[in-house]
């Protein structure tokens, strides 16, 4: 890692695949002085991007179209170039990667890129985001060993699941809207991450501060931020912090290992709002450790902006399923219940009645209904009449090979006359 100076860090924005360059342009001007490099197989969005250097992972056999979808082609092109990488990331303290994961050349990509640029002497933190559910379990599965990856050689990472997304809009909206959504708010993150660690702290946080933080939670961080403006912006900004879906209602606070506050005013940001942010951030906090850094930034106008990088275990940062997107459809008329393991294993022990999902509960009975049933049993039913079995008036056929065989007679029965025939048993 390269040594730090009392001036701000240099920091680099590295953007891989297609979604790593629409990250980029919705970070817009949010962070000016700070140079952005986009990495790509396609060359129509390379070109598009909104970057000082653009870095073409070019090959004959693609023509400059991607790759299909497939990281380990992704991965390959990505390692042809890794040197161009590492030296487009040279002179940078820190480097902030953008990628999604689950594709080809994010997912094969993002984790060389962040290899080249740790090699470079650069503190890697990387943003990627997680497909959508209805993209299928092959990519969630790719995004899944990626992010894995990404993690072995960034300093950290921050994860956004897009299933979140259905958190904080309607399922009714276009899909460009809702990418934009998505693009809007992840970016919006990493604009208050990245004031905190170029622009001049009013409370400082260094880099090694947010790696700290970053390292409680390999993989599985969360980034978010509100920017709320008026009298009251920060009792407002930090209620609908603890909204966020990704916090969980504030419920991601109370378990975390460690917390980056940021707060960044583009007027004087005083110091009772200071006290209001961290009065509720600590309250929930409880024994975690706690990082607060505030800045200005005249680009924020009368606005406040709060940013949260939060550490937390990996099996808490799974969005919570949106109840329309959770609940089953309703059973049809006549449809089969849905049977559970334990129906097809046949060492599963018998289930009760009342737990069956073909039948219902048996019905209750008082102590002298069970007497009297239990006094009935055996005895005939009143008003029936007794069933006899009658013989019927079949003709008998002749043996074949066995007609000349002597019968089988035990204590003076044929045993070859069948047994319910020999004891005259009624057949019902």
């Amino acid at each position: 890692m390269s040594t730090l100076s009392p001036n701000p860090p240099v920091l680099r924005l590295l953007a891989v695949g297609n979604a790593g360059l629409a990250l980029l342009d919705a970070l817009a001007d949010a962070l000016p002085g700070v140079e952005a490099i986009a990495v790509n197989t396609e060359d129509a969005a390379l070109t598009a991007a909104r970057a000082a250097g653009k870095i073409s992972l070019e090959n004959h056999a693609l023509a400059g179209l991607g790759t299909g979808g497939d990281p380990d082609v992704g991965r390959a092109l990505a390692t042809e170039h890794a040197a161009r990488i590492q030296a487009a990331c040279a002179g940078a303290d820190a480097v902030l990667l953008l990628t999604g994961l689950g594709r080809g050349t994010g997912s094969g990509a993002a984790p060389v890129a962040a290899e080249a640029a740790r090699a470079a002497g650069a503190l890697v933190i990387a943003v990627a985001v997680l497909p959508f559910a209805f993209e299928g379990a092959r990519r969630e599965r790719q995004a899944q060993r990626a992010l894995e990856r990404l993690a072995e050689f960034a300093h950290g990472v921050i994860a956004w699941p897009n299933e979140s997304v259905f958190q904080f809009v309607s399922e009714t909206r276009p899909v460009a809207e809702v990418l934009r959504e998505v693009n809007d708010r992840i970016a919006a993150g990493v604009a208050g991450l990245g004031r905190l660690l170029t622009r001049p702290g009013l409370l400082a946080v260094n880099l090694p501060e947010v790696v700290s933080v970053l390292r409680d939670a390999p993989a599985r961080a969360v980034l978010a931020s509100v920017t709320t403006a008026g009298p009251q912006r920060a009792a407002v900004g930090v209620e609908q912090l603890l909204a966020h879906p990704l916090l969980r209602e504030g419920a991601a606070l109370t378990d975390c290992g460690a917390v980056l506050v940021g707060l960044a005013a583009g007027r004087e940001l005083t110091l009772a709002e200071v006290n209001t942010v961290m009065a509720v951030i600590n309250g929930l906090c409880g024994a975690a450790r706690v990082f607060v850094g505030a800045t200005e930034d005249p680009a924020l106008g009368e606005a406040l902006q709060l940013t949260l990088v939060v550490a937390q275990p990996v099996a808490a940062t799974e969005p919570p399923a949106s109840p329309a997107r959770s609940a089953r459809p309703a059973s049809r008329a006549g449809a089969a219940p849905e049977l559970g393991g334990d129906f097809l294993d046949p060492q599963a022990a018998p289930t009760a009645r009342g737990t069956s999902p073909f039948r219902g509960a048996a019905p209750e009975l008082s102590p002298e209904r069970v007497q009297q049933l239990a006094s009935r049993r055996g005895r005939p039913r009143k008003g029936l009449p007794r069933m006899r079995q009658e013989q019927l008036p079949l003709q008998l056929v002749p043996k074949g090979r066995f007609d000349a065989v002597e019968p089988t007679v035990l204590d003076g029965q044929d045993l070859d006359v069948p047994t319910f025939v020999r004891r005259n048993m009624a057949l019902n």
